[in-house]
């Protein structure tokens, strides 16, 4: 090629470049918020293995409007003024959106940020009630099995099992806290007396006389409504210590797997939500995958709901058209269909009708442990 000609080209394809909007030639900037060394980190740091691997594969097939994802992570260490620092750092860095992976009450704190300077916030596995109410907040949104959902599809399932009474053990989170409460709402609305509700404290090193109050009030079964590991390690090594036979209905926090290795032959024939089914062919798909593509180890629900919430991401930038803060809140909000690898088979995320909550109602699943992993499903929805 002449030099004439190679300048030529040159100056073809810098014009092609001032002729595209400024935007269209840089990354677009999402943000993640995540917990490296504090109390949520056994469940942030899986949720954004799925986002940063959910990026890379948009990244490979070309992007969202002609640019590349640029993900910027800060760890707010479950704290939540700091996570509301990390907030106003990443909106101050540009970026569109940011997505929360951290605890609840950090992710709460959050909210300030984005409500105050105008900036989408997506939390994709988050489920408390709460979230949404606390603060009118439009410009947050969350994807996670609401704890309501959970204890429907829970009660669903064990409504031939005759419960006139039971239990509630649970940390002193505020998160813990929040799933308590809705499973006792639940629960007395069904005609299910809470005998009892007994708290395990941050930094316990043992649960027996919490479980012998629970063993003294022979309930029917015990309701598990805890967060954090540690404290709900010693539930179980309690519970086994006793040899205690009433059985065990937890959240949708049983399915991380975390609690598999810190109480592995603990947990045996315990019965949780989850939002995963690994026999649907979309399951399938994503666990094999990534499997081949990861060396973080196997996928679970928590990746998942990471590749869910940066796609759905993805997808309200392609809405949107640009990547425009209030463009994309109302495509956000404008989400009426998603289809998702989370969830039961049939069912979406959605935010149709101003709802900001977008998990399926009957989305939610319920398994069973065994073998030291989480096994079938036992009942798919409500």
């Amino acid at each position: 090629m002449s030099r004439s000609m190679s300048f030529r080209l040159s100056l073809a394809a810098l014009a092609v470049a001032l002729a595209l909007p400024v935007w269209a030639q840089e990354t677009i900037k999402i943000g993640v918020i995540t917990d490296h060394v504090g109390g949520s980190k056994f469940y942030a740091e899986p949720v954004t293995r799925g986002i940063e691997y959910g990026a890379r594969k948009i990244n490979e097939a070309g992007g969202v409007l002609g640019r590349k994802i640029e993900l910027i992570i800060e760890d707010d260490q479950n704290k939540p003024d700091v996570s509301a620092a990390k907030a106003r750092k990443l909106v101050d860095d540009g970026v569109v959106i940011f997505l929360s992976t951290t605890g609840s009450p950090a992710t709460q704190q959050a909210q300030t940020v984005s409500l105050e300077t105008k900036t989408p916030q997506l939390a994709p596995a988050n489920g408390g009630d709460q979230m949404t109410t606390v603060l009118d907040n439009p410009y947050f949104f969350q994807t996670g099995p609401l704890a309501s959902v959970q204890l429907a599809t829970l009660m669903a399932y064990t409504k031939t099992k005759g419960f006139k009474q039971i239990a509630i053990v649970r940390d002193n989170t505020a998160l813990a806290q929040g799933f308590s409460d809705s499973f006792r709402a639940g629960l007395e609305k069904a005609g299910i007396a809470v005998a009892l509700e007994e708290v395990i404290p941050l930094g316990a090193t043992s649960a027996v006389a919490n479980l012998q109050k629970v063993r003294g009030a022979k309930v029917d079964a015990i309701f598990q409504a805890g967060i954090s590991g540690p404290e709900m390690l010693q539930f179980f090594r309690g519970y086994a210590q006793l040899g205690m036979k009433e059985p065990i209905y937890g959240s949708y926090n049983l399915s991380i797997p975390a609690y598999l290795t810190m109480a592995r032959d603990l947990m045996e024939g315990v019965i949780f939500a989850d939002a995963f089914d690994p026999d649907r062919a979309e399951v399938k798909d994503f666990l094999a995958q990534f499997a081949k593509e990861n060396t973080g180890g196997p996928a679970g629900s928590l990746e998942a709901y990471g590749w869910d919430g940066i796609h759905l991401v993805a997808e309200a930038l392609r809405r949107a058209g640009a990547p425009d803060r209030e463009k994309l809140r109302a495509a956000m909000q404008g989400v009426e269909r998603f289809d998702t690898v989370v969830g039961a088979k049939g069912t979406f995320w959605s935010f149709a009708g101003g709802k900001r909550a977008g998990f399926h109602p009957q989305g939610a699943v319920i398994r069973v442990v065994e073998n030291n992993q989480h096994g079938k499903v036992l009942q798919a929805g409500q």
